[in-house]
């Protein structure tokens, strides 16, 4: 009887192809899991990134609170948008999510 285990044990550990199968959906989901999660993510990330180095002075922007105004003065990580006449708030960068088109804004 314990030759037999040791025989079976023996047999079960020299089968590479099944450790390999065993791996083959773990594989397949970090693949799956890239191409729709991570991958989108870091180009939205490489998009904004290009959208913030780009702000000039006179851009029309929306910030993550909803404020709607024009930028009146860029500087390295703050940037002064103008809301209202003469009423200019500071704001950080990366609260920046989207810059208008041009003319947009005409109350300002």
């Amino acid at each position: 009887m314990i030759s037999l285990a040791h025989a079976q044990s023996a047999a079960a550990a020299a089968d590479p192809m099944s450790s390999l199968t065993q791996m083959l959906p773990l594989i397949l989901m970090f693949v799956v899991l890239w191409f729709l999660m991570i991958r989108p993510q870091m180009k939205k990330a490489k998009e904004h990134k290009a959208l913030l180095a780009a702000l000039t002075k006179g851009d029309e922007v929306v910030t993550q609170g909803g404020i709607v105004g024009r930028v009146s003065k860029v500087g390295d990580s703050y940037v002064n948008v103008e809301i209202a006449t003469g009423t200019d708030v500071v704001v950080q960068k990366p609260a920046i999510v989207l810059v208008l088109p041009k003319g947009t804004l005409k109350s300002l």
